[in-house]
């Protein structure tokens, strides 16, 4: 489903799908880390986003908004795929 809806907004959409094989709090930590040796940095504000953020419990527990750190979880995918698993340095094209 997640395949068609975004590739009938842009068929020429770049598209990795890919499928957990552990929990969000899991994934979060090695990006964690990176956050914390000030290898990512955000540019503007992302209020429901940090919240999720904040929400993550080291050991695997979320107590933040809502009852699933969705957003969280997409930049946990993102910053892996730009920082741990790709060989170029990560950064903004096009501008």
């Amino acid at each position: 489903m997640v395949r068609s809806v975004l590739m009938a907004a842009d068929v020429t959409l770049p598209l990795t799908l890919v499928r957990a094989s552990r929990g969000k709090v899991a994934r979060a930590e090695p990006v964690a880390t990176l956050y914390a040796r000030g290898r990512v940095r955000h540019c503007g504000r992302f209020v429901a986003l940090e919240d999720e953020m904040c929400g993550l419990v080291a050991g695997g527990g979320y107590q933040g908004p809502g009852r699933s750190p969705d957003r969280a979880d997409a930049l946990v995918w993102a910053v892996s795929e730009l920082m741990l698993r790709s060989q170029g340095k990560a950064g903004v094209r096009g501008l």
